[in-house]
């Protein structure tokens, strides 16, 4: 018989001066997306001067829904809130479907003015 568990979900996050990083792992989703603001809100508001960028890996990521995708609009919303840029990293197939087909990628990257992507698509940490 086949195991259909859902990948387990688990965020990693890594605090530079300039730079947040957080690795997203298992299924960004209507469980999950409220923990992914959660946890990006509370390292934006530690104590210290906000990052420039947040930097969010994806290489991990199994799947992503509706939920999953306002998670991520509302991450860009608290990125840009502190002036910060989000970056996209390592897009697998699953994710880079759902920002094109609902035409919301060159929203997330764009830059904290809101001036144009923030990231080029053919960036070497990202997947085209």
């Amino acid at each position: 018989m086949t195991d259909f568990r859902p990948t387990e979900f688990a965020v990693t996050v890594a605090h530079e001066p300039a730079t947040l990083s957080v690795r997203v792992r298992g299924e960004l989703d209507y469980d999950t997306g409220d923990d992914l603001i959660d946890i990006v809100a509370e390292h934006l508001a530690a104590d210290g001067a906000p990052p420039h960028e947040v930097r969010v890996d994806f290489h991990g990521l199994t799947w992503i829904d509706s939920t999953g995708l306002a998670a991520l609009l509302m991450v860009h919303r608290r990125t840009s809130a502190v002036g910060a840029t989000l970056r996209l990293d390592n897009r697998p197939e699953v994710l880079e479907r759902v920002l094109r087909l609902t035409n919301v990628l060159d929203h997330l990257t764009a830059g904290a003015s809101g001036q144009g992507p923030g990231f080029p698509p053919d960036a070497g940490s990202v997947r085209p």
